[in-house]
């Protein structure tokens, strides 16, 4: 039996905590596996994966339970919960940091600020640091230093065959490149290893502004031009009833821009004039801070909305396309909606494009639409091509998408997420470590023949 060669747990139909455990933090998916592993070490998860194996099982892997695409859960078949893999081992001599990929970004950004430390994660401190760092991961050290990826030194993983490796630079060097972006393709990754960078002192926070198509392009523009230190994500959006907005406001849209600068004071009060500048701020929080202050604004863990969400980069986004945003949002009937711009360059466009598997080192902006609502199967595929068609009125022709993105849609949305010759370095690579496919809950890249 499995259960008996496992220090972790097995929960399964029969057990009380069933429902609890294979519970996904996205409402678009309820399935029901087999049995959820709650695995305790890297050994058990070679097990689950040898058993896996045997039987035919199909294999899930939940890290922070938020793919967007439905992965972290399987109907019928076996999920390894990475949950309990929390350990975390911050060396401050050599400023680097194991993590084990039961951790969310939130977790260890709060281990390593300690330290007057950082890791660039994602915008939500509540994702699971697996799934966001093997997709690449865009947040708010996007301009300062690059992707998370950008910053991963080593990976420890347990391949389809059941071995356990560690992958960095001397190591495995083809499978490390395509774990920097390639997804959950190649193994179960158990520990990560990412270099810290220093951070003596960081202002972040929202500046909520009016929402015009001039002020949300303005916005744009000045974050292609502001130095790396800061990054920003613009997220136009209808107000929700915080208290440091006035209420005339609640409901309505807004561009509501995340400001995160790494330095003084001083210096981010010159850095952050322009945005200022661009109309009278409806609220301005940006201040001194702790970074992991920028993961204030998640939803609480018990909201499971459904989510569609489509993604694209962009070389510019002009007037034309913020009004285009805009109407894309009036039109849509969730009150919880929005369109997001991410500027990116700096740290993130100096990596050669060949170096990761993630191979849009040129793409400038990178533009998504969200929503978030109740309902099946119907009123899901309604968000989705509204998603879907949303960010297409803002695209240039062949702008291609996020893969952290990626919903349902795969397909040649998948395809162009790896273009040139890195589908192909990719499918090499996997059908080295995985040929027969084991691992295909995932935005799958099918082994070479």
């Amino acid at each position: 039996m499995l259960a008996s060669s496992l220090r972790g747990r097995v929960v399964t139909r029969r057990d009380a905590a069933y429902d609890e455990v294979r519970t996904v933090a996205l409402g678009n998916f309820d399935r029901r596996p087999a049995a959820v592993i709650r695995v305790a070490n890297v050994s058990d998860v070679a097990a689950v994966i040898n058993f896996a194996r045997a039987t035919d099982l199909e294999l899930a892997v939940r890290s922070g339970g938020h793919s967007v695409g439905g992965h972290s859960g399987t109907e019928g078949g076996l999920v390894i919960d990475l949950r309990d893999l929390n350990g975390i081992e911050i060396d401050g001599e050599t400023s680097t940091v194991w993590a084990g990929t039961g951790l969310s970004s939130g977790e260890v950004t709060r281990a390593v600020e300690q330290h007057g430390l950082i890791v660039g994660f994602g915008d939500s401190g509540t994702v699971g640091i697996g799934g966001l760092t093997l997709g690449g991961g865009i947040g708010y050290m996007v301009r300062q230093h690059g992707l998370t990826i950008d910053s991963l030194l080593a990976a420890e993983l347990v391949t389809a065959a059941g071995d356990i490796l560690v992958a960095d630079a001397d190591n495995h060097p083809d499978l490390f490149w395509a774990l920097r972006g390639g997804g959950g393709n190649f193994g179960v990754v158990t520990r990560l290893k990412f270099k810290l960078n220093p951070l003596p002192s960081f202002v972040g926070g929202p500046l909520v502004l009016p929402a015009t198509a001039e002020n949300i392009a303005k916005f744009a523009s000045l974050a292609d031009a502001a130095p790396d230190a800061l990054s920003t994500i613009a997220m136009v959006m209808p107000i929700p009833p915080v208290p440091f907005v006035p209420a005339e406001f609640h409901g309505r849209l807004a561009l509501i821009g995340m400001m995160a600068f790494s330095g003084t004071p001083d210096a981010a009060t010159q850095a952050l004039a322009p945005f200022r500048a661009i109309a009278t701020p409806i609220a301005d929080l940006v201040g001194p801070a702790p970074y992991s202050a920028m993961y204030a604004m998640d939803p609480p863990p018990e909201m499971r909305p459904a989510v569609s969400c489509r993604s694209r980069f962009v070389d510019r986004f002009s007037v034309e396309a913020a009004a285009k945003m805009l109407a894309a949002l009036e039109a849509c009937p969730s009150p919880m909606k929005m369109g997001q711009i991410r500027v990116l360059g700096g740290a993130y466009s100096r990596v050669a494009t060949d170096a990761t598997a993630f191979a849009h080192r040129q793409g400038k902006i990178m533009v998504a639409f969200l929503a978030m609502y109740e309902g099946g199967a119907d009123v899901i595929a309604h968000f989705d091509r509204w998603a879907t068609e949303a960010v297409t009125s803002v695209s240039e022709k062949n702008a291609v998408a996020y893969v952290n993105f990626l919903g349902i849609e795969g397909g040649e949305g998948l395809r162009a997420a790896y273009p040139g010759s890195t589908w192909d370095r990719l499918r090499q690579v996997k059908a080295k470590y995985d040929p027969e496919n084991l691992f295909r809950l995932n935005q799958n890249i099918p082994p070479a023949a």
